[in-house]
């Protein structure tokens, strides 16, 4: 592995704008077997239910293994976990593009989720780190976009990837990705400077660190709001488009993400240079709230979708910028965004079933209830954690 640059002071912006396109390669990970999905029925015509585990392994791996993974990386130190997940992710996609048998195929999913955790705990701990006081909001807020972001291109061109050349082309063209950024980042990534890692990561080690983390109201508290943005956001975006109009509903819900996107950089920027991260995740999250409610009046509303998926948005990048406000050492950030990866994935893996089970229950009525519910529990946590550090310092 090639020597590394030292770390300086100054805000490299084409550092952390590699770092990002690398994260985006990490979201494909997620998202690149979801866009495929009803085609893997034709790879594995005898799945049955296995076949929704391709999707969901990656995040079970993150539920369970979430803050195990940010100890790890800050005891393998950030640089070389991220540079060994980016070349683990290569040579998974490249046996994935054989498309094995299924049983294979699932421990593969296993491993890459392992690969997929390492990256998003470690590149925005070293964004973090690499950027500047004044820079870094902004450069974690870029980071927050590279799930939609990643999602979006996969839509836009890797469908058409896989439909023209097969679904092997698509596990290709990702590994060429991830290997390529792997090469790139190891000739120009600079070391952090080396912090004492967590000694001890037997099973007894690591449950006893997921209370202390939990117990922090200064580690946990990115975590906790986004579990509330988990749950809420994928869910609308996978269940609202039976209540929009055929005619309008492939544009609302396209729109959604991008919607998102521009809200966290062009808004969501601009209110974190005026106040706190976690105030701004109290904004997305009220906002949310109302629009939530307003939608029982107008089920399906375009304008009303789109506003809620713009105020989510100020949730996605506040949530990566509060990381470094809270916590000022890289090995309690990496703590942070191991537990964000952690409660991330139970919201992914919850959030759907539970508000499909609220529909079938109380219909769209109560679907929106529950989601501006979960939104408002969303700013009162975000408050209690908030008189906690205040009592602490």
């Amino acid at each position: 592995m090639a020597d590394a640059p030292p770390i300086t002071a100054r805000t490299d912006w084409t550092l952390i704008l590699l770092l990002w396109l690398a994260g985006l390669g990490a979201a494909a990970q997620y998202g690149k077997v979801s866009v495929i999905f009803d085609r893997l029925g034709a790879v594995y015509p005898d799945a049955g239910a296995w076949l929704g585990f391709t999707v969901s392994l990656v995040g079970f791996v993150g539920i369970l293994l979430g803050v195990a993974a940010g100890l790890l990386v800050a005891r393998v130190r950030y640089r070389r976990a991220l540079l060994w997940a980016m070349w683990a992710g290569a040579l998974i996609s490249l046996y994935q593009a054989t498309l094995p048998p299924l049983s294979l195929f699932l421990a593969s999913r296993v491993i890459e989720g392992l690969s997929h955790l390492a990256i998003v705990v470690a590149a925005p701990t070293l964004i973090a780190t690499l950027a500047g006081d004044a820079a870094r909001p902004v450069a974690l807020t870029l980071w927050g976009t590279f799930f939609g972001v990643a999602f979006t291109a996969l839509v836009w061109a890797g469908l058409p990837l896989a439909d023209a050349f097969g679904l092997p082309a698509l596990f290709i063209t990702h590994a060429a990705w991830m290997a390529g950024f792997a090469l790139i980042l190891a000739r120009v990534l600079p070391r952090v400077e080396a912090e004492v890692g967590e000694d001890d990561l037997s099973p007894r080690a690591i449950l006893r660190r997921h209370g202390e983390i939990y117990r922090s109201p200064f580690i946990s508290a990115p975590g906790a709001a986004w579990l509330f943005y988990t749950l809420t956001y994928v869910s609308v975006l996978t269940l609202m488009p039976a209540y929009i109009a055929p005619e309008l509903r492939a544009l609302v819900i396209g729109a959604m993400p991008l919607v998102s996107i521009f809200s966290s950089m062009i808004i969501g920027v601009w209110l974190l240079k005026r106040m706190p991260a976690v105030r701004v995740m109290q904004i997305g999250f009220g906002i949310g709230a109302a629009l939530a409610l307003a939608l029982i009046a107008a089920p399906g509303s375009p304008v009303l979708c789109i506003g809620f998926a713009a105020a989510l948005g100020l949730v996605q990048g506040a949530g990566f910028a509060a990381v470094p406000q809270l916590n000022e050492s890289a090995a309690h950030r990496a703590q942070a965004n191991g537990a964000l990866a952690q409660t991330g994935n139970i919201g992914n893996t919850l959030g759907t079933p539970l508000l499909l089970s609220v529909i079938g229950l109380a219909g769209h009525t109560g679907f929106m209830l529950v989601c501006a519910v979960i939104l408002l529990t969303g700013i009162a946590v975000q408050a209690w954690l908030a008189r906690r550090r205040a009592g602490m310092s």
